[in-house]
């Protein structure tokens, strides 16, 4: 059958049979119109449409009523296609990557300020890494991994953090409440990541649940605890606060709540130096720079005087500054400083195996309950050491018969006991001769250790093969046995 093909004002016959498909269709429009497209297809693409409706590939002709003399229009038409993707297994979603620069060229830091502006993670809660498993390190171009266009990679985050980043992104205050952290650090940190989310995607509920916590939206995220003896290689966005991005991301309500609860977020620079003004003016927030103008013209009122709130800023920064510094003096040989111990982890890159894998909490917290049942479970009873055999009888006699029997007794425990830690060394079965008291879930009072610097038992765990209350029975054998000697 004869149909015309509209195309650029002109109205060319073409004769197809009617189960023609509409792909095939295009070809023939490339091969007689010589229409002119990109090689890959990426950029610019042909459309068919009859009846106002674009027609699919997989159609055929006759199945969308087309029929002898009907007129089908071709457009030609224009799409930016993402150069790469990123899977996130946070949301289990792909974000497209969509970017005009030379893809090979591109740093992996700029990646990670790209993928962070639109999944509204900070950077220092996930970590990309190749379709092979190989991880993207900040200091490094794409083309050192040999990524093309097109390319999928993968997000993911810290250990034990993937139910509380979601309940972050759904801005669920009671799930990220649930989802904390038993470390000090670690907590802190995390609730520094919730406000800086809740402030990208607009949840006022959950930042105003932050703020009453004590958080402020002019302190920067920071690294993880783990990273924190490294941070002078981290990221250049981990110093960007949470009056930042909602400045980025057009929150206004965001930005009103921030300055509501401490005007110092308004003189608040991110690390190229910018306050919350420029952020909004370089992005073009009209809303935004409207506020922010006005509220940096106004004037405060005081008891006595009113101040431009230019300077009533430095003011209140000078007094805050100043405030801090005593607090610390007085505080320094109070309390010790909260930071990292002995024992901590510790995260370098390109040493250590990142705790990054996104477990969820449920799949880090079952081993640790093997582990403990592990290590609840009933010891061998105890046949040799303390044998009724070796007990002296309490039979009648004279004093002098009782003392060369107790003589007697002793060099034969003695002896038994002489090549004990030889035996205990060859044979592992036998460590598990001394019977630990039972375990008690009365609560004890314990002596204050916060001062104690104890390591963790779950390395020495794995590195003896032994659980801690095996462990501790293998030591009380050795020491009871060099009592006899």
């Amino acid at each position: 059958m004869r149909v015309f093909i509209c195309f650029e004002g002109s109205c060319e016959p073409f004769e197809v049979p009617p189960d023609q498909t509409v792909g095939a269709m295009k070809q023939l429009m490339k091969n007689n119109v010589l229409v002119q497209l990109s090689d890959d297809g990426q950029q610019r693409y042909l459309e068919l449409s009859y009846g106002g409706a674009a027609l699919r590939d997989s159609w055929a002709l006759c199945d969308v009523g087309i029929t002898r003399g009907s007129a089908i229009r071709c457009l030609i038409k224009s799409e930016q296609r993402p150069v790469m993707r990123v899977f996130s297994a946070v949301t289990g979603e792909t974000v497209p990557i969509m970017r005009s620069e030379a893809l090979p060229h591109m740093s992996v830091a700029r990646l990670k300020t790209v993928v962070s502006m639109q999944s509204g993670l900070p950077v220092s809660t996930f970590r990309l890494s190749t379709p092979a498993g190989v991880q993207l390190y900040d200091c490094n171009q794409l083309q050192d991994y040999a990524i093309e266009v097109g390319t999928t990679l993968r997000l993911d985050t810290w250990d034990g953090w993937l139910e509380f980043l979601q309940g972050c992104l759904l801005g669920r205050r009671s799930t990220v409440q649930s989802h904390l952290s038993e470390n000090k650090l670690v907590m802190r940190f995390q609730l520094q990541v919730a406000l800086y989310i809740a402030a990208s995607l607009g949840h006022l509920d959950l930042a105003g649940w932050l703020l009453e916590r004590g958080l402020h939206a002019e302190k920067p995220v920071g690294v993880h605890p783990y990273r924190q003896w490294c941070h002078q290689t981290a990221h250049r966005d981990t110093g960007k606060c949470p009056i930042h991005i909602a400045a980025e991301s057009n929150q206004l309500l965001i930005i009103k709540l921030f300055i509501t609860k401490n005007l110092l977020t308004l003189a608040c620079r991110d690390p190229g130096g910018r306050d919350p003004l420029k952020v909004a003016i370089q992005h073009g927030h009209r809303d935004c720079v409207r506020y922010l103008a006005n509220k940096l013209c106004s004037v405060v009122s005081l008891s006595k005087m009113s101040l431009p709130m230019r300077i009533y800023l430095q003011i209140k920064s000078w007094v805050s500054l100043g405030q801090n510094s005593a607090a610390s003096n007085r505080c320094q040989y109070i309390s010790a400083v909260f930071t990292t111990r002995v024992g901590d982890t510790l995260l370098v890159d390109g040493f250590t195996k990142p705790n990054m894998s996104s477990k969820s909490r449920k799949a880090m917290t079952k081993p640790s309950r093997e582990l403990k049942a592990k290590a609840l479970q009933p010891l061998p009873p105890i046949s040799n050491l303390l044998s009724v055999s070796h007990l002296p009888s309490l039979q009648s006699g004279n004093h002098g018969d009782f003392k060369e029997m107790q003589k007697k007794q002793r060099q034969d425990v003695k002896s038994r006991d002489d090549g004990l830690l030889d035996k205990i060394s060859k044979d592992e079965s036998s460590l598990c001769k001394f019977i630990l008291p039972p375990i008690t879930r009365q609560c004890i009072p314990r002596p204050n250790s916060s001062h104690i610097l104890t390591a963790p038992l779950e390395p020495l765990s794995h590195h003896w093969g032994r659980t801690p209350r095996e462990n501790a029975t293998y030591c009380l054998t050795i020491a009871r046995s060099l009592s006899f000697v």
